[in-house]
């Protein structure tokens, strides 16, 4: 059975706090509106954990957000072309379970370990490489 949302929140507080201490990275945010996501902020950029009840998956996503709009990659993409990963598939997204969503989190968590020092530097150049790695854009504007 799929982890519940507070099960999932224990759960990546518990696996993700020590990469984000290393980080510099701050909270979690948690939020549970259409699906579980807990956020990490960094200088640059955020990480969005998030939990999918109907496919049973965990992801996670770099995002950029600011004022005028939001860009976000999926991790796993980003690590390929940031160049610490040579190929698809060295993560697991399963999460039908305890156990399933622990190894997916930790997964996860050693990705954004990799990742994070390309994202950290410039606004500029994270989002130069957020974007050469598939990155969407979502502009905010006046409802």
């Amino acid at each position: 059975m799929v982890p519940t949302a507070k099960v999932f929140f224990d759960e990546v507080r518990t696996t993700c706090a020590p990469t984000a201490a290393s980080l510099g990275l701050t909270g979690p945010e948690e939020e549970d509106v259409v699906m579980p996501c807990a956020r990490y902020k960094g200088a640059v950029v955020e990480y969005w954990i998030s939990l999918d009840y109907s496919e049973g998956s965990m992801g996670c996503s770099a995002v950029i957000n600011t004022e005028a709009y939001l860009l976000t990659v999926d991790l796993e993409p980003l690590a390929i072309t940031a160049g610490v990963v040579d190929k698809r598939g060295g993560i697991s997204f399963s999460a039908r379970n305890l156990k399933q969503l622990r190894k997916s989190l930790l997964g996860h968590a050693d990705y954004v370990s990799r990742v994070h020092p390309f994202l950290d530097d410039t606004a500029a150049a994270a989002e130069d490489l957020m974007r050469r790695a598939g990155a969407r854009q979502w502009t905010k504007g006046e409802p």
